[in-house]
């Protein structure tokens, strides 16, 4: 039997931009709302299997419903652009799950489900509506159950007739009389005045509709009566509004909403691009197609491979280290190590693979005492290698006390930089993109997630055999791409250097003491502790903190406290509604410490803990390189950037960062103001470098511009809205996104954004030169020549095209920065070796560096890292670097 499923995309789309916390991939992208509305989509899709299914767009802002009430909808804010950038990859989306979505010109969504809804009346079919607007609960019916979102999009519940007429006391059409008498504020329908929820409720109990209230207006008494007699032409104009059009003219037929499924490779290629990887998992897609099986035996059946597995072999391993001594061979290396953190990945062997032959090695054959000369190879610094992800491979073999040097080309790397918003960067996704055959993914030979499992050695060996072999069909290609696009200097002085660096920082580890961390945590147990009872004493009453429910109770009920949200199971006292209800009640700044500490606790403090390891009593993170399309470093396992110091209790963490030796220090230095002062070179804006040649406090000066006031004059508000919309403007900050943050109104966040491009020509110029330039080109650069290709640039769509600009804008000075602080890391680890220095170099936290360092090296180091990181690249503002040095991490901020 046919089923089914209607969606209202705007309004499931907007509820969960609204309800979802902030979310972007690596190359920028928003991305909040649209994971929101594709995690409740499947969930919906696996509770009611529908035969047929439709999301429905409003087509545009005008539909006939303005012919009569020119105000309609007239009191809304315009869209976000965070959200409204996010509606055409949506869209996408939804073509990618095999899903139809209508939208027709001078109607509404509602109008488009309300039709359908009609038909399916008539057919006899069971249908469900997805909605989060109540107005929708008109067309429920024996056969059509409307689902309306609650607690954002993670829940939905479910209205019948019955369920109307258990809640409201109405039937379904009765909803339009319900909307016809109270109005609603976001539609901008005007009801009747004073008439709200209750009382509108309780005149259609005795009256049925607006109709019949007017026409029995000598029962109702005082105000109320003035209000529907004043307004009676409204209310009905109200209920002409509310009611939903069920009769659009619609070209398309019911069988284009049949619904078979998605295709995986299609789906998983869209939810790569977005890097919902919790989705991928969910769904089991494979991360990339790759060859098949069968294409993959072909493909190694051709190859020539000798297998060196034991001492048995060494006739064999002979003949690889005879190869590998003659210069003219050049071959592709490829090391398998499984485990997506390097620090603890499994060895599983290693290939190399010539023209006319590939040799597959397992780990243990490389250990033995035969393999000394291999091992000699690997190591050498003068024996150059090419291959894939070579900075894991290099970390893995550590741990595994073997030594890869002489790292000259990564695959990788080198495919991340000609695309850094690639989604997939795996090899067989690399070589699938060049056109070439015969790699099958590793899913395909491994399995995922509980299914995974290595193969027996025949059909390892032969993926390894493949793999070695693609890198070395791929390394010309990729060289030659790097030379056509003028980053062939951004990749051999930069990229692959800093690879190096980061495996040495990463081996080498920062200590931690445990006992440090631990007696951190008690403070803050009894902290928390301390503040649970002042909670306790203004509530009057003991519950529980954590639950939602209780806490809600506490509150609005017994506390009094102003509802800000409230659903069927209780009051929202999430973030947002907290932070708004600060100032009514001392019990809410508490609340708020006590889930910050309460996370500080469990994910910095015990997390920390657990990932001591025992051999060295260190830290060991790993920084990915080939992640953030602005070339950004990202630090994981664990994430070491991100260690909160807003609050003291979080800096305090860093007290138990101490340096590996007696008698050494922790050296930190970091950038001033960085990413301000590239933009002041690239725009060449002359208030901007003024402030910066002159070393002025640049949030001051720009206050002091922006509001046309002496330096004495700026107030702390002053200062705090400049540095705002400072750095607002480097990450492209529209009205809304500089209205949350400053509490402001988004018109005068618009004001003030407008007040700052009067003052700073020169940045406004810049913006309007770069997207003019970017269109031109198709991509951007940063200073170094790392480029940013723009596709949506051009696009006739206007929020892939804004996006593509705030893009264009933000761009070459996010990534400019980050290439300055890599310059900086290989000019510092050049420095250390040419002196003979033993600091080490320990961490990269965004636009700060840590060292540890000796006593006797401390006034060197003092003076070394601030003159090369200040010098790391001549622009036309200094760059200024701040140096301080103590017993830990702590001190030395």
């Amino acid at each position: 039997m046919d089923k089914w499923m209607l969606i209202d995309g705007n309004s499931i789309t907007y509820r969960a931009f609204f309800a979802m916390p902030p979310l972007t991939n690596s190359a920028g992208q928003h991305t909040n709302a649209i994971f929101g509305f594709t995690t409740m989509l499947l969930k919906l899709l696996e509770e009611h299997k529908p035969t047929h299914v439709l999301v429905a767009f409003d087509a545009g802002k005008i539909t006939f419903r303005h012919e009569g009430y020119s105000e309609y909808k007239g009191g809304r804010q315009k869209t976000p652009p965070e959200l409204s950038e996010q509606f055409p990859v949506l869209k996408e989306l939804i073509t990618a799950f095999g899903i139809q979505q209508f939208e027709i010109s001078g109607y509404e969504a509602d109008d488009i489900i309300g039709t359908l809804t009609k038909m399916a009346d008539e057919n006899g079919v069971q249908t469900i509506v997805v909605t989060g607007d109540k107005d929708m609960l008109q067309l429920a019916s024996e056969g059509v159950t409307v689902a309306v979102t609650r607690k954002g999009v993670s829940e939905v519940e479910l209205y019948t007739p019955e369920a109307i007429g258990e809640r409201y006391g109405l039937e379904p059409l009765q909803i339009i009389d319900l909307k016809g008498l109270m109005g609603d504020t976001s539609d901008n329908i005007p009801g009747v005045p004073g008439v709200g929820e209750k009382t509108a409720l309780k005149l259609l109990h005795e009256f049925e509709s607006v109709e019949n209230v007017i026409a029995n207006l000598d029962k109702l008494k005082g105000k109320l009566k003035d209000n529907v007699e004043k307004h009676r032409e409204d209310a009905l104009m109200s209920k002409k509004l509310a009611t939903i059009f069920r009769e659009v003219p619609m070209e398309q037929g019911v069988e284009e909403l049949r619904y078979s499924g998605y295709d995986s490779s299609e789906l998983g290629a869209a939810l790569r691009k977005l890097e919902f990887k919790s989705l991928l998992e969910r769904l089991e897609l494979q991360a990339d197609n790759g060859a098949s099986e069968e294409d993959a035996k072909t493909a190694a059946a051709e190859l020539k491979v000798a297998i060196i597995a034991s001492d048995n072999d060494a006739q064999q391993l002979e003949r690889l280290t005879e190869r590998l001594a003659a210069e003219a061979d050049k071959p592709g290396l490829y090391i398998e190590a499984i485990g997506e953190n390097p620090h603890q990945a499994e060895l599983l062997g290693m290939s190399i693979a010539f023209e006319d032959e590939v040799f597959v090695l397992g780990i243990a054959a490389v250990k033995l005492p035969f393999a000394d000369k291999l091992r000699n190879w690997l190591a050498d610094e003068n024996s150059e290698k090419f291959g894939f992800d070579l900075h894991k491979a290099e970390l893995a073999m550590n741990w595994a006390d073997l030594k890869l040097g002489g790292t000259a080309f990564d695959v990788q790397l080198a495919s991340y930089l000609l695309d850094p918003t690639e989604g997939s960067l795996t090899l067989s996704a690399i070589n699938e993109k060049q056109g070439l055959s015969g790699l099958p993914s590793d899913e395909a030979v491994y399995g995922k997630g509980a299914k995974f499992k290595v193969p027996d050695d025949e059909s390892l060996f032969r993926h390894l055999a493949l793999k070695a072999d693609a890198v070395r069909k791929l390394t010309p290609i990729l060289t030659s791409e790097l030379e056509r696009t003028d980053m062939s200097k951004l990749y051999f002085e930069l990229e692959q250097p800093i690879s190096r660096v980061l495996a040495g920082m990463e081996h080498q580890g920062i200590k931690v003491e445990k006992e440090e961390l631990q007696k951190l945590g008690s403070a803050l147990e009894g902290r928390l502790a301390a503040i649970m009872r002042d909670i306790y004493g203004q509530a009057g009453v003991e519950f529980n903190i954590n639950s939602p429910k209780q806490l809600g109770e506490i509150l609005f009920e017994k506390l009094g406290l102003p509802a800000k949200k409230k659903t069927k199971t209780g009051y929202s006292t999430d973030a947002e509604v907290l932070e708004e209800l600060a100032p009514y009640h001392g019990i809410i700044p508490q609340i708020l410490l006590y889930r910050q500490l309460s996370k500080l606790q469990s994910t910095y403090v015990e997390g920390l803990l657990k990932e001591i390891r025992g051999e060295t009593g260190k830290v060991h993170t790993y920084y990915r390189q080939t992640i953030a399309a602005t070339g950004r470093l990202s630090s994981q396992f664990p994430n070491l950037q991100n260690i909160p110091i807003r609050l003291e209790e979080g800096r305090q963490i860093r007290k138990a960062f101490v340096p590996s030796e007696p008698g050494w220090s922790i050296l930190a230095a970091d950038y001033s103001q960085i990413e301000l002062r590239v933009l002041a070179h690239i725009s060449d804006d002359e208030n901007l470098k003024e402030a910066f040649i002159h070393d002025m406090d640049i949030h001051t000066k720009t206050a002091m511009d922006v509001f046309g006031v002496s330096a004495e004059e700026v107030d702390s508000n002053m200062r705090r809205s400049a540095k705002a919309v400072n750095f607002g403007i480097v990450y492209g900050i529209s009205d809304f996104g500089l209205s949350q943050n400053l509490g402001i109104t988004r018109k005068d966040a618009s004001r003030f954004i407008e007040q700052y491009f009067a003052v700073f020509k020169g940045v406004r110029k810049y913006m309007d030169d770069i997207v003019a330039k970017a269109k031109e080109d198709g991509y951007v650069t940063t200073l170094l020549g790392r480029r940013r290709y723009l596709p949506e640039i051009k696009a006739s769509n206007f929020n892939l095209r804004s996006f593509a600009e705030r893009t264009a804008m933000n761009t070459p000075i996010q990534g400019t920065a980050a290439d300055i602080i890599k310059l900086a890391m290989v000019q510092m680890d050049e420095a250390l070796r040419e002196r003979e220095l033993k600091s080490r170099m320990l961490l990269q936290v965004h636009d700060e560096l840590v060292f540890e360092v000796p006593e006797d090296e401390l006034e060197i180091m003092k003076k070394l890292l601030p003159e090369v990181m200040s010098g790391a690249l001549k622009l036309d503002v200094p760059l200024k670097a701040d140096v301080s040095f103590g017993s830990n991490w702590y001190e030395a901020k």
